[in-house]
């Protein structure tokens, strides 16, 4: 019987976190959109905090990571919890460990006070949404992401 565990990512583990994100975005067909570093990574999440990794392991072999930050709800009045990145390798799928993760950021977020969660998913992620819905996740159809890259950022900064 193989054994699941989650843990945080250490400090030495930056390498190992932008590898998973590179797997991510190649699964999500955007892999020319990563410009992180392994330096950056490091320091975003072990200097600045800008945001927390935890790693599954099966058996103490990494097949997976969540990433997650606090946010804010005006509406709410209190911090949310926003998962920017979950995967596990696709050979890994359908053993719940990807659930295991989803609800390891959960907990934390009960334990934290959040009064949400919130994560994007996209539309022909099927097996994603079909786990969604089964935790009772429900899609904001009347919301649309907005983004500045970092060249619309600075442009409309200056202006």
């Amino acid at each position: 019987m193989k054994t699941f565990t989650i843990r945080p990512a250490r400090p030495d583990e930056a390498g190992l976190v932008l590898e998973f994100i590179k797997k991510l975005a190649v699964y999500e067909k955007c892999a020319a959109d990563v410009v992180a570093d392994e330096a950056t990574i490091h320091h975003s999440l072990f200097v600045e905090r800008a945001a927390e990794v935890v790693f599954g392991e099966e058996d103490g072999v990494v097949v997976g990571f969540a990433l997650f930050f606090h946010n804010f709800s005006t509406f709410v009045g209190r911090k949310g919890m926003y998962l920017e990145d979950l995967f596990v390798l696709p050979e890994k799928r359908g053993l719940g460990y990807g659930k295991a993760l989803l609800k390891y950021v959960a907990k934390t977020a009960v334990e934290r006070g959040c009064g949400r969660m919130e994560w994007i998913c996209l539309d022909w992620n099927e097996s994603a949404l079909s786990v969604y819905r089964s935790i009772g996740a429900k899609p904001l159809s009347d919301w649309t992401v907005q983004r500045l890259d970092e060249a619309g950022l600075k442009q409309f900064a200056e202006d």
